[in-house]
Protein backbone atom coordinates (compact mmCIF):
# COMPACT_ATOMS: atom_id res chain seq x y z
CA UNK A 1 0.00 0.00 0.00
CA UNK A 2 1.46 3.34 -1.06
CA UNK A 3 2.33 5.67 1.78
CA UNK A 4 0.11 8.75 1.83
CA UNK A 5 2.05 11.87 0.98
CA UNK A 6 1.74 14.75 3.40
CA UNK A 7 0.79 18.10 1.87
CA UNK A 8 3.53 20.69 1.44
CA UNK A 9 3.46 24.47 1.11
CA UNK A 10 6.13 26.59 -0.56
CA UNK A 11 7.14 29.71 1.34
CA UNK A 12 10.06 32.13 1.27
CA UNK A 13 12.51 31.90 4.15
CA UNK A 14 12.79 35.33 5.85
CA UNK A 15 16.42 34.60 6.76
CA UNK A 16 18.08 33.33 3.56
CA UNK A 17 15.38 34.22 1.01
CA UNK A 18 15.23 30.68 -0.43
CA UNK A 19 11.90 29.24 -1.57
CA UNK A 20 11.41 26.07 0.47
CA UNK A 21 8.66 23.62 1.30
CA UNK A 22 7.23 23.29 4.79
CA UNK A 23 4.60 20.81 6.04
CA UNK A 24 1.25 21.91 4.67
CA UNK A 25 -0.64 20.64 7.70
CA UNK A 26 0.93 23.20 10.06
CA UNK A 27 -1.53 25.53 11.74
CA UNK A 28 -1.27 29.23 10.80
CA UNK A 29 1.57 30.93 12.73
CA UNK A 30 3.15 27.57 13.59
CA UNK A 31 6.84 27.33 12.75
CA UNK A 32 9.18 24.97 10.98
CA UNK A 33 12.90 24.95 10.13
CA UNK A 34 14.25 26.12 6.77
CA UNK A 35 15.85 23.23 4.88
CA UNK A 36 18.52 25.60 3.52
CA UNK A 37 19.67 27.67 6.52
CA UNK A 38 17.79 26.04 9.41
CA UNK A 39 16.20 29.39 10.22
CA UNK A 40 12.68 29.58 11.57
CA UNK A 41 9.87 29.72 9.00
CA UNK A 42 6.25 30.43 9.83
CA UNK A 43 3.09 29.08 8.24
CA UNK A 44 1.41 32.23 6.83
CA UNK A 45 -1.97 33.32 8.17
CA UNK A 46 -4.66 35.41 6.49
CA UNK A 47 -6.18 38.17 8.59
CA UNK A 48 -8.78 39.82 6.37
CA UNK A 49 -6.70 41.02 3.38
CA UNK A 50 -3.39 40.76 5.24
CA UNK A 51 -1.14 37.72 4.87
CA UNK A 52 1.10 37.42 7.94
CA UNK A 53 4.39 35.96 6.69
CA UNK A 54 7.15 36.21 9.31
CA UNK A 55 7.86 37.57 12.78
CA UNK A 56 9.61 40.93 13.09
CA UNK A 57 9.48 41.40 16.86
CA UNK A 58 7.60 40.34 19.97
CA UNK A 59 6.71 42.36 23.06
CA UNK A 60 4.54 42.34 26.13
CA UNK A 61 1.38 43.29 24.25
CA UNK A 62 1.78 41.19 21.13
CA UNK A 63 3.83 40.18 18.12
CA UNK A 64 4.64 42.22 15.01
CA UNK A 65 4.59 40.36 11.68
CA UNK A 66 5.94 41.26 8.27
CA UNK A 67 2.78 41.02 6.18
CA UNK A 68 1.44 41.48 2.67
CA UNK A 69 -1.62 43.62 1.97
CA UNK A 70 -3.28 41.62 -0.83
CA UNK A 71 -5.69 44.46 -1.63
CA UNK A 72 -3.17 47.28 -2.09
CA UNK A 73 -0.20 45.07 -3.03
CA UNK A 74 2.29 46.37 -0.48
CA UNK A 75 4.27 45.19 2.53
CA UNK A 76 2.99 46.27 5.94
CA UNK A 77 3.56 45.38 9.58
CA UNK A 78 0.73 43.78 11.54
CA UNK A 79 0.86 43.92 15.34
CA UNK A 80 -1.26 41.07 16.64
CA UNK A 81 -2.41 41.43 20.22
CA UNK A 82 -1.81 38.38 22.40
CA UNK A 83 -5.11 36.54 22.85
CA UNK A 84 -4.64 36.17 26.60
CA UNK A 85 -4.14 39.94 26.91
CA UNK A 86 -7.04 40.66 24.55
CA UNK A 87 -9.33 39.19 27.22
CA UNK A 88 -8.35 42.05 29.55
CA UNK A 89 -10.54 45.11 28.85
CA UNK A 90 -7.91 47.51 30.24
CA UNK A 91 -5.24 46.05 27.95
CA UNK A 92 -7.54 46.44 24.95
CA UNK A 93 -8.13 50.08 25.88
CA UNK A 94 -4.35 50.62 26.09
CA UNK A 95 -3.86 48.93 22.71
CA UNK A 96 -6.54 51.12 21.13
CA UNK A 97 -5.10 54.23 22.78
CA UNK A 98 -1.73 53.60 21.18
CA UNK A 99 -3.39 53.21 17.78
CA UNK A 100 -5.39 56.43 18.09
CA UNK A 101 -2.48 58.44 19.50
CA UNK A 102 -0.20 57.45 16.63
CA UNK A 103 -2.85 57.64 13.90
CA UNK A 104 -3.47 61.35 14.44
CA UNK A 105 0.18 62.20 13.81
CA UNK A 106 1.40 62.72 10.25
CA UNK A 107 5.18 62.97 10.19
CA UNK A 108 7.85 61.24 8.11
CA UNK A 109 9.63 60.04 11.24
CA UNK A 110 6.59 58.73 13.11
CA UNK A 111 5.37 55.27 12.17
CA UNK A 112 2.16 55.49 10.13
CA UNK A 113 -0.89 53.60 11.41
CA UNK A 114 -3.22 52.22 8.73
CA UNK A 115 -5.82 50.10 10.54
CA UNK A 116 -6.98 49.05 14.00
CA UNK A 117 -9.43 46.18 13.72
CA UNK A 118 -10.66 42.85 15.03
CA UNK A 119 -11.15 39.61 13.10
CA UNK A 120 -11.99 36.15 14.41
CA UNK A 121 -11.12 37.12 18.00
CA UNK A 122 -7.79 38.66 16.90
CA UNK A 123 -7.26 42.34 17.68
CA UNK A 124 -4.61 43.86 15.46
CA UNK A 125 -2.89 47.02 14.34
CA UNK A 126 -1.68 47.51 10.76
CA UNK A 127 1.14 49.96 10.24
CA UNK A 128 4.02 51.10 8.08
CA UNK A 129 6.84 48.57 7.77
CA UNK A 130 10.12 49.55 9.46
CA UNK A 131 12.08 46.32 9.69
CA UNK A 132 15.72 47.38 9.31
CA UNK A 133 16.46 47.18 13.00
CA UNK A 134 16.30 49.69 15.82
CA UNK A 135 18.78 52.14 17.29
CA UNK A 136 19.13 49.58 20.07
CA UNK A 137 20.32 46.90 17.63
CA UNK A 138 22.73 49.38 16.05
CA UNK A 139 24.27 50.06 19.47
CA UNK A 140 24.57 46.31 20.09
CA UNK A 141 26.29 45.73 16.74
CA UNK A 142 28.45 48.85 16.48
CA UNK A 143 28.94 49.76 20.16
CA UNK A 144 29.11 53.42 19.09
CA UNK A 145 27.05 54.95 16.30
CA UNK A 146 28.88 57.62 14.20
CA UNK A 147 28.34 61.17 15.43
CA UNK A 148 26.95 62.38 12.10
CA UNK A 149 24.32 59.62 12.17
CA UNK A 150 23.44 60.51 15.76
CA UNK A 151 22.89 64.15 14.84
CA UNK A 152 20.71 63.19 11.86
CA UNK A 153 18.60 60.89 14.05
CA UNK A 154 18.37 63.53 16.77
CA UNK A 155 17.13 66.23 14.40
CA UNK A 156 14.52 63.94 12.84
CA UNK A 157 13.18 62.44 16.07
CA UNK A 158 13.09 65.85 17.77
CA UNK A 159 11.05 67.11 14.83
CA UNK A 160 8.71 64.11 15.22
CA UNK A 161 8.28 64.89 18.93
CA UNK A 162 7.57 68.53 18.07
CA UNK A 163 4.74 67.37 15.79
CA UNK A 164 3.36 65.16 18.58
CA UNK A 165 3.51 68.13 20.95
CA UNK A 166 1.59 70.31 18.50
CA UNK A 167 -1.15 67.67 18.76
CA UNK A 168 -0.92 67.86 22.54
CA UNK A 169 0.85 64.52 22.96
CA UNK A 170 3.87 63.46 24.99
CA UNK A 171 5.56 60.14 24.16
CA UNK A 172 7.11 59.42 27.60
CA UNK A 173 9.07 56.33 26.58
CA UNK A 174 11.85 57.51 24.29
CA UNK A 175 14.63 54.90 24.17
CA UNK A 176 16.82 53.24 21.52
CA UNK A 177 14.39 50.35 21.09
CA UNK A 178 11.57 52.74 20.14
CA UNK A 179 13.47 54.26 17.21
CA UNK A 180 13.21 51.89 14.26
CA UNK A 181 14.63 52.22 10.73
CA UNK A 182 12.96 51.48 7.42
CA UNK A 183 14.69 50.01 4.36
CA UNK A 184 15.94 53.49 3.38
CA UNK A 185 17.49 54.15 6.78
CA UNK A 186 14.88 56.67 7.91
CA UNK A 187 14.31 56.65 11.68
CA UNK A 188 10.73 55.98 12.75
CA UNK A 189 9.45 56.75 16.24
CA UNK A 190 7.19 53.95 17.51
CA UNK A 191 5.33 52.76 20.61
CA UNK A 192 3.01 55.50 21.79
CA UNK A 193 1.63 53.07 24.38
CA UNK A 194 2.53 55.42 27.26
CA UNK A 195 1.61 58.61 25.40
CA UNK A 196 -0.60 61.06 27.22
CA UNK A 197 -2.02 64.52 26.72
CA UNK A 198 0.44 67.29 27.46
CA UNK A 199 -2.15 69.18 29.50
CA UNK A 200 -3.34 66.18 31.54
CA UNK A 201 -3.13 66.44 35.31
CA UNK A 202 -0.39 64.38 36.95
CA UNK A 203 -1.45 61.91 39.63
CA UNK A 204 1.15 62.12 42.39
CA UNK A 205 0.36 58.54 43.44
CA UNK A 206 0.26 56.99 39.98
CA UNK A 207 3.02 54.51 39.08
CA UNK A 208 5.79 55.84 36.83
CA UNK A 209 6.29 54.00 33.57
CA UNK A 210 9.32 54.39 31.36
CA UNK A 211 12.83 53.10 30.90
CA UNK A 212 15.04 54.02 33.90
CA UNK A 213 18.20 54.61 31.85
CA UNK A 214 16.64 57.54 29.99
CA UNK A 215 13.92 58.89 32.30
CA UNK A 216 13.86 62.59 33.23
CA UNK A 217 14.49 63.57 36.88
CA UNK A 218 11.24 65.54 37.18
CA UNK A 219 9.28 62.43 36.25
CA UNK A 220 11.00 60.58 39.07
CA UNK A 221 10.16 63.46 41.40
CA UNK A 222 6.59 63.35 40.02
CA UNK A 223 6.63 67.08 39.38
CA UNK A 224 4.58 66.78 36.20
CA UNK A 225 5.25 65.65 32.65
CA UNK A 226 6.18 68.16 29.96
CA UNK A 227 7.78 68.00 26.52
CA UNK A 228 11.14 68.50 28.25
CA UNK A 229 10.79 65.01 29.73
CA UNK A 230 10.83 63.64 26.17
CA UNK A 231 13.68 65.99 25.27
CA UNK A 232 15.75 64.65 28.18
CA UNK A 233 15.02 61.04 27.20
CA UNK A 234 15.90 61.68 23.55
CA UNK A 235 19.18 63.30 24.56
CA UNK A 236 19.92 60.34 26.85
CA UNK A 237 19.19 57.97 24.00
CA UNK A 238 21.53 59.87 21.67
CA UNK A 239 24.19 59.98 24.41
CA UNK A 240 24.05 56.18 24.70
CA UNK A 241 24.32 55.65 20.94
CA UNK A 242 27.14 58.18 20.62
CA UNK A 243 29.35 57.03 23.49
CA UNK A 244 28.37 53.38 23.83
CA UNK A 245 27.41 54.01 27.46
CA UNK A 246 24.07 54.93 29.04
CA UNK A 247 24.20 58.37 30.71
CA UNK A 248 24.18 56.87 34.21
CA UNK A 249 25.30 53.37 35.10
CA UNK A 250 24.74 51.59 38.41
CA UNK A 251 24.34 47.98 39.54
CA UNK A 252 20.70 48.51 40.55
CA UNK A 253 17.66 50.34 39.18
CA UNK A 254 17.59 52.37 42.39
CA UNK A 255 21.17 53.44 41.76
CA UNK A 256 20.35 54.54 38.21
CA UNK A 257 17.32 56.50 39.44
CA UNK A 258 19.37 58.20 42.14
CA UNK A 259 22.03 59.14 39.57
CA UNK A 260 19.43 60.82 37.34
CA UNK A 261 18.36 62.84 40.35
CA UNK A 262 21.72 63.76 41.87
CA UNK A 263 24.82 62.75 39.88
CA UNK A 264 26.21 65.34 37.43
CA UNK A 265 26.24 64.14 33.84
CA UNK A 266 29.66 63.30 32.41
CA UNK A 267 29.83 65.25 29.10
CA UNK A 268 30.08 62.97 26.03
CA UNK A 269 33.35 64.64 25.05
CA UNK A 270 34.93 63.47 28.33
CA UNK A 271 33.77 59.92 27.63
CA UNK A 272 34.92 60.03 24.03
CA UNK A 273 37.36 62.86 23.18
CA UNK A 274 36.64 62.70 19.43
CA UNK A 275 33.06 63.87 20.00
CA UNK A 276 32.73 67.49 18.89
CA UNK A 277 32.28 70.17 21.53
CA UNK A 278 29.05 71.40 19.92
CA UNK A 279 27.41 67.95 20.05
CA UNK A 280 28.58 67.39 23.61
CA UNK A 281 27.24 70.78 24.73
CA UNK A 282 23.85 70.24 23.03
CA UNK A 283 23.29 66.86 24.71
CA UNK A 284 24.41 68.17 28.10
CA UNK A 285 22.02 71.09 27.92
CA UNK A 286 19.11 68.85 26.87
CA UNK A 287 19.90 66.62 29.87
CA UNK A 288 20.13 69.34 32.49
CA UNK A 289 18.68 68.25 35.84
CA UNK A 290 16.28 71.18 35.92
CA UNK A 291 13.87 71.51 32.97
CA UNK A 292 14.29 75.30 33.01
CA UNK A 293 17.98 74.83 32.16
CA UNK A 294 17.22 72.79 29.04
CA UNK A 295 16.30 74.13 25.61
CA UNK A 296 13.09 76.13 25.78
CA UNK A 297 11.66 74.43 22.68
CA UNK A 298 12.29 71.61 20.24
CA UNK A 299 13.19 74.25 17.66
CA UNK A 300 16.09 75.40 19.85
CA UNK A 301 17.24 71.80 20.38
CA UNK A 302 17.02 71.10 16.64
CA UNK A 303 18.98 74.29 15.86
CA UNK A 304 21.74 73.23 18.26
CA UNK A 305 21.94 69.74 16.74
CA UNK A 306 21.87 71.16 13.21
CA UNK A 307 24.66 73.63 14.04
CA UNK A 308 26.74 70.80 15.49
CA UNK A 309 26.08 68.76 12.34
CA UNK A 310 27.15 71.63 10.08
CA UNK A 311 30.37 72.13 12.04
CA UNK A 312 31.08 68.40 11.88
CA UNK A 313 30.51 68.30 8.12
CA UNK A 314 32.84 71.25 7.60
CA UNK A 315 35.48 69.57 9.73
CA UNK A 316 35.12 66.21 7.99
CA UNK A 317 34.64 67.19 4.38
CA UNK A 318 36.28 70.59 3.86
CA UNK A 319 39.29 70.23 1.50
CA UNK A 320 42.67 70.35 3.14
CA UNK A 321 44.61 73.57 2.69
CA UNK A 322 46.47 73.45 -0.62
CA UNK A 323 50.26 73.93 -0.58
CA UNK A 324 51.35 77.47 -1.62
CA UNK A 325 51.82 78.06 -5.32
CA UNK A 326 55.50 78.86 -5.94
CA UNK A 327 54.57 80.92 -9.01
CA UNK A 328 51.95 82.99 -7.22
CA UNK A 329 52.74 86.67 -6.55
CA UNK A 330 54.09 87.44 -3.09
CA UNK A 331 51.68 88.47 -0.39
CA UNK A 332 50.74 92.06 -0.81
CA UNK A 333 51.67 92.09 -4.54
CA UNK A 334 49.24 93.29 -7.20
CA UNK A 335 47.33 90.95 -9.49
CA UNK A 336 46.84 92.15 -13.08
CA UNK A 337 43.84 91.04 -15.10
CA UNK A 338 43.57 91.23 -18.83
CA UNK A 339 40.23 91.80 -20.40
Amino acid sequence: MAQERKPLKMVACPHCGAKVFIPGDLEPLQRSACSKCNGEIMMPMMLRQFELRSIIASGGMGTVYRSWDTTLGREVAVKLMLREIAADPEAVVAFAREARACAQLNHTNIIHIYTFDEHEDYKYLTMELADSGSLDTRIEKQQRVPELDILDIGVKVASALATALRHGLLHLDIKPGNILFNSEGEPKLVDFGLARKADADTDAYAPIFGTPYYIAPERLRQEGDTFQCDMYSLAGTLYHALTGHVPFEAPTVEGVVNAHLQTPLTPPRQVLPEVSQATSDALCKAMAKEPSHRFASYDEFIMALTAARSQLLIRQFAPQSAPPDQNAPASGGKSWWRR
